[in-house]
């Protein structure tokens, strides 16, 4: 059991989006914080953009310190504010939201450098470069549906015609944003590829389509290693082929199946011995589809329909990468 204790006046610093922008509801960084805050934590927070580093010191931030209130709209403090380095914290929390752009890019290598002068990052800033969360999937190819990666007309047309029903979506792409299906016709191919692809000069995925998508595109939460026993199916609605929540899927909590356990029990220690303590997979039938690791979300729409907390779970995972191995 975790010790009770553990937390009580250690700090945490979350790395993130503004504050303001979080939808306390269903927010999964807002459940991780508001479960730190219970245990007892000291609680900060700034943006990759308050990220320094000058020649000779270590990585510093302008940080915030919170208390947080019990107001959904209002929902904290600021304390105090100034400049600390990040290795001054007892963990340093990477929830900024894709796109991984270049600014999420460089603000890795200085979370890398933040750990190199002692600070305890999560998820690992190297992990979250060698692991983009479209492309992540190939390596695990044995769980996902036919995949193709390129930015070649000719190499997707010849997918087509082999598989006749397929998604096109961008790599840096999240939320649903910029996918594509096209169906046995080819209706309006050309055009898809060219506007993804940049006229050949952008590379996007390519998969097969998978019919159960209208059964959800399911999350399975990684945390520690191990699965959450629940995933979130998000079910596309009104003709919709995209699940994603922000597309206007409907989330239904559901217990792993066999095959999503399959799959997480493959993944899971492999992905938490390369630093990567939280991971969201995406399954569609039983096929990977996705292997997100910026900033997964479900937390609280899993919580609230099952009774699991899985921020709870998260904090314990954090923990004990804290705790020094006894023995």
């Amino acid at each position: 059991m975790p010790e009770p204790a553990f937390w009580h006046g250690r700090r945490v610093l979350v790395v993130a989006d503004p504050l303001h922008t979080f939808v306390t509801y269903k927010d999964s960084t807002y459940a991780m914080m508001r479960e730190l805050a219970r245990r007892g934590a000291r609680l900060a927070a700034c943006e990759p953009q308050h990220l320094q580093w000058g020649s000779g010191g270590p990585v510093t931030a302008w940080v915030r310190d919170l208390e947080l209130r019990d107001d959904a709209h209002d929902w904290f403090h600021v304390c105090a504010q100034a400049r600390e380095p990040l290795h001054s914290f007892d963990a340093v929390l990477m929830r900024k939201d894709p796109p991984f752009d270049a600014e999420y890019f460089y603000a890795t290598h200085l979370l890398q450098q933040a750990e190199r002068d002692g600070a305890r990052v999560f998820n690992a800033p190297a992990a979250l470069r060698d692991h983009p969360e479209k492309l992540a999937v190939m390596e695990f190819a044995a769980f996902a549906p036919p995949t193709l990666v390129t930015c070649s007309a000719e190499a997707i047309r010849a997918f087509h015609a082999e598989h006749r029903d397929i998604i096109l979506k961008p790599l840096d792409g999240m939320g649903g944003r910029g996918i594509f299906r096209v169906g046995p016709d080819g209706l309006n191919l050309g055009a898809i590829v060219e506007t993804l692809t940049q006229h050949g000069h952008t590379t996007i995925m390519v998969q097969r389509f998978e019919p159960a998508i209208a059964q959800g595109d399911k999350r399975v939460l990684i945390i520690g290693g191990e699965a959450v026993p629940y995933a979130l199916a998000r079910i596309p609605q009104g003709g919709e082929v995209r699940g994603n929540l922000a597309a206007g899927g409907k989330g239904v909590a559901q217990p792993l199946t066999e095959a999503e356990w399959a799959i997480a029990r493959a993944l899971g220690p492999t992905l938490a011995a390369r630093g990567l303590l939280l991971v969201g997979l995406d399954v569609i039938g039983g096929y990977l589809t996705e292997v997100n690791v910026t900033s997964p979300t479900c937390f609280q729409e899993i919580t609230q329909q099952t009774g699991f907390d899985v921020a709870a779970r998260f904090v314990d995972a954090l923990q004990a990468a804290l705790t020094p191995a006894q023995g």
